[in-house]
């Protein structure tokens, strides 16, 4: 083919950078929610953390939650000339990663993957003047990795609606008028399972995720606790079933008969 006749390869799109700061934060609540207990706030090396480098989207969306109470600071390591920050989710974080990766939020996603494969036809159309060959061998990587894209959406489409069948169906409280914050605690319980928290909740958590009970005072919030317990509305334990779990906000910790309970579970 004549050079001068060729057309100009189309530039690569980048994503525009309120998408990579949406998603990095998304995702590192996903991973604090999941795996409970203090996280670094920055990956370094070899060294796991929450957020990638301390420059651009990542960077601007670690300082974001932060800033707007998803993750909250429990310590700080000077190392060398660095700050390390060491955070974990907090409920309004547990509340986020619910809402923003609910059925909705999961089938927006997919809407979008269609319309950037839809928009992007007419580019992969021009760069297969240049080359035949090429062209099949970039069809073949691109159809592999559309199918294996469609697959991932697919799974968390069905993940999404099994959830929203769960949700739907009303589970019956036994306490109730018996507790007046009980049915706020049990619907906390099931958001945080159903965003993918792993473990029982400690109980410090639960209390502070009972920001409209302003009142709650930590004998009441005992009392009322062992009253769900013993109407199996929740199960208390001293462990979180997780291994190598550690026992948390001591204050919290609720002494009953032999046992000194430290977190719930639905």
């Amino acid at each position: 083919m004549d050079a001068t006749l060729t057309p100009p390869r189309p530039a690569a799109v980048a994503p525009p950078p309120a998408t990579v700061h949406a998603d990095a934060l998304l995702d590192a609540l996903r991973l604090a929610v999941a795996t409970p207990g203090e996280h670094r706030l920055y990956r370094s090396g070899k060294l796991a953390g929450l957020f990638g480098p301390r420059a651009g989207a990542t960077a601007d969306a670690a300082l974001t939650a932060l800033a707007d109470g998803y993750l909250e600071t429990v310590r700080t390591q000077t190392l060398g000339k660095w700050l390390v920050e060491w955070v974990r989710v907090t409920p309004k974080g547990v509340e986020y990663v619910h809402g923003h990766d609910s059925p909705q939020a999961v089938l927006r996603e997919l809407r979008n993957a269609l319309g950037q494969t839809r928009a992007g036809v007419p580019v992969w159309m021009a760069d297969a003047r240049y080359s035949l060959d090429a062209v099949a061998a970039r069809f073949d990587r691109h159809s592999a990795a559309l199918l294996d894209r469609l697959d991932e959406l697919t799974e968390r489409v069905e993940s999404a609606l099994r959830r929203v069948d769960l949700a739907a169906a009303p589970r019956p409280d036994p306490t109730a008028g018996l507790v007046p914050w009980a049915s706020d605690a049990l619907t906390y319980l099931d958001r945080r399972t159903r965003a993918g928290a792993g473990g029982a909740c400690p109980l410090g958590e639960l209390f502070h995720a009972l920001t409209l009970h302003t009142e709650l005072t930590v004998s009441a919030y005992h009392s009322g606790l062992v009253r769900l317990h013993e109407a199996r509305a929740l199960t208390l334990s001293a462990t979180s079933g997780l291994a190598g779990d550690v026992r948390t906000d001591a204050e919290y910790a609720l002494p009953h008969g032999r046992e000194l309970f430290a977190f719930a579970r639905r």
